[in-house]
C-alpha cells in the first residue's frame, strides 16, 4: 500500500469516526443543534472575520472534547462494565474538560454577540 493510500485510509477512519460521534452520541447532537444555531446567529448579525474566527474555534473544541470523551469512556466500558473508582474518576475528568469547553464557549459567545442584541 502506498503512502498516499494509507492517508486516504487514515481520513476514512477519522471520517467514520465523526460519523460515529454524532449518530451515537447525544450530547454531541446537542452540540451539533446548538453550533446550527450559532453559525445561523453569525451569518444574521454579520459578525466579524476575527469574531468568526472565535466562533469557529469554540465549535471545534467543543466537538474535539466531546469525541475525546467519547473515546475515553468507549475504552473503559471495553475494559471493565463492573465499578471502578479510577475508571470512574477518569470518565468525570474527560466529561468534566467537555463542560470546561462548553462553558468557555458560553462566555466567548457572550462576548462576540450581546454586543448585537444590545
Amino acid at each position: 500500500m502506498s503512502y498516499i493510500q494509507k492517508r486516504i485510509r487514515a481520513f476514512k477512519y477519522a471520517f467514520m469516526g465523526i460519523g460515529r460521534l454524532f449518530s451515537g452520541e447525544a450530547h454531541a447532537k446537542i452540540h451539533l443543534v446548538a453550533a446550527i444555531c450559532v453559525i445561523a446567529a453569525g451569518f444574521i448579525f454579520h459578525i466579524s472575520r476575527w469574531e468568526w474566527c472565535a466562533v469557529i474555534l469554540c465549535i471545534g473544541g467543543v466537538f474535539m472534547a466531546e469525541a475525546f470523551n467519547t473515546a475515553i469512556e468507549k475504552l473503559a466500558d471495553r475494559i471493565t462494565k463492573d465499578r471502578d473508582p479510577l475508571i470512574g474518576a477518569a470518565k468525570d475528568v474527560a466529561a468534566g474538560a467537555v463542560l470546561l469547553f462548553v462553558l468557555a464557549s458560553i462566555a466567548t459567545g457572550l462576548i462576540v454577540f450581546l454586543p448585537y442584541l444590545l
